[in-house]
């Protein structure tokens, strides 16, 4: 039998090792078809056969040698395989550890399947009510009991491979574990709904997401201050920091009209001041004050809802120093100081901060935002409403990934000579 399992294993060393040389031309696609297909080959060996961890040595050799390196570059911290093995939404990759997952997998499926064998064992012809009761029963207590072991040994990982990292890089770590922030990582690389990254950009967005050393990039910006990550997620040189916060604007402009709602306007004008007084000094007062998105039907059909937008970096020092959570809370509250008092008394209407970071997270507030507008798809296309939030926040994922990663390879010189064309004959031109 072990001669069986190490014969299996070595043609999964080998399918390892060509999906690690298409990772060098097309990594989004290796990693989604390690995730997604080549790594689900071995859970019904490892599910169904005991004390095996030690014949999947070899292939747990292939994948930190020969595909991690491939995915991310060489000589990468020890530290990182831990965390790398855990799953997505805790910050990981999802490649698994094989000799150790072999030994879980087949606790687990043992102790989800005794209902099963206990049944098999009683050899029945016919079952009555009672006992198909207990066994459905039985199978649905054993199946949870697997789940929250899972998820307490997952907790149990996670917070060890925490303790593994540098103590300036966990409060990323948190970002990264959070809702949301790993939505890209997991979807397939569909091209019409813009979900495809070329290799340079998969590469830099798993570089971002575990703060690793980007390469080729200059020493000093063009506006002669030093060439960092933090720098180039926050200068303003090139507009790259103005087309982040736009795409946000446009693509939640884009959503709103899908989900149904009327009247939806881009950076619509606020109705001017006559007199009002407002509770917070810092409110906007002038009569050119505009905000992002406008739109009727997304709390009630008839009252309208003002949105404005904001994506700070989060690797600045202003917002590095604090929980993620107090910084969306500072960042909402200066956007609710800003417009929530004339919003409500001038325009008669309400008011959302709609606050992202660079990691990929939103604010609470954007997440009831676009819960609200997953509902309203969903009901309008017919989707499940688990479907419609996932699809809204793939398309803002990617949308808010892509303009940060134009941003930190983004070029910020000038690369020709500007002329006037209205100096130029076009007839001696032509």
């Amino acid at each position: 039998m072990f001669m069986n399992v190490s014969g299996k294993v070595d043609e999964w060393c080998i399918q390892v090792e060509l999906l690690s040389a298409i990772a060098l031309s097309e990594p989004q696609c290796a990693y989604s078809g390690y995730s997604m297909g080549l790594s689900k080959k071995w859970l019904f060996l490892m599910r169904t056969t005991s004390d095996i961890g030690n014949l999947f040595d070899p292939l747990e050799e292939a994948i930190s040698n020969s595909f991690i390196p491939a995915l991310l570059g060489p000589n990468l911290p020890q530290h990182l395989r831990s965390v790398f093995a855990l799953p997505s939404r805790d910050g990981g990759l999802g490649i698994h550890i094989t000799p150790s997952q072999a030994e879980a997998e087949f606790s687990n499926s043992t102790q989800a399947t005794a209902p099963l064998k206990e049944l098999i064992l009683e050899q029945r012809l016919s079952m009555d009510d009672e006992r198909a009761g207990r066994f459905i029963s039985d199978s649905k207590e054993a199946k949870s009991d697997v789940v929250k072991k899972k998820r307490k040994i997952q907790s149990t990982e996670k917070e060890s491979a925490c303790g593994n990292i540098p103590e300036n890089e966990r409060r990323l770590f948190d970002e990264i574990s959070s809702r949301g922030a790993s939505s890209w990582l997991t979807a397939l690389p569909l091209k019409e709904h813009g979900f495809v990254l070329n290799k340079q950009q998969f590469h830099d967005a798993l570089l971002l997401r575990y703060n690793l050393p980007f390469q080729n990039i200059p020493l000093s910006c063009a506006c002669g201050k030093v060439n960092t990550l933090e720098h180039c997620l926050s200068c303003a040189l090139g507009g790259y920091v103005y087309m982040r916060h736009n795409n946000i604007r446009d693509l939640t402009a884009n959503i709103l009209l899908e989900a149904g709602c009327k009247d939806v306007e881009v950076e619509p004008q606020l109705l001017p001041i006559s007199g009002e007084t407002f509770n917070y000094r810092s409110t906007i007062t002038e009569n050119s004050a505009r905000l992002d998105v406008s739109a009727r039907g997304v709390w009630s059909p008839l009252d309208k809802v003002y949105t404005d937008i904001r994506v700070f970096n989060s690797l600045a020092p202003t917002n590095n120093r604090q929980s993620v959570d107090d910084t969306f809370r500072r960042h909402e509250q200066e956007k609710i100081r800003n417009y929530n008092d004339r919003v409500i008394q001038v325009e008669k209407a309400t008011f959302m901060p709609l606050v992202f970071s660079t990691t990929g997270l939103m604010g609470p507030k954007a997440e009831v935002f676009y819960k609200r507008a997953a509902t309203l798809l969903s009901n309008k296309t017919g989707h499940t409403y688990s479907d419609s939030i996932r699809y809204i926040r793939l398309r803002l994922s990617f949308c808010l990934l892509k303009t940060i990663l134009i941003s930190i390879r983004g070029y910020r010189g000038n690369c020709f000579t500007r002329f006037n064309s209205y100096d130029n004959d076009f007839n001696l031109i032509i």
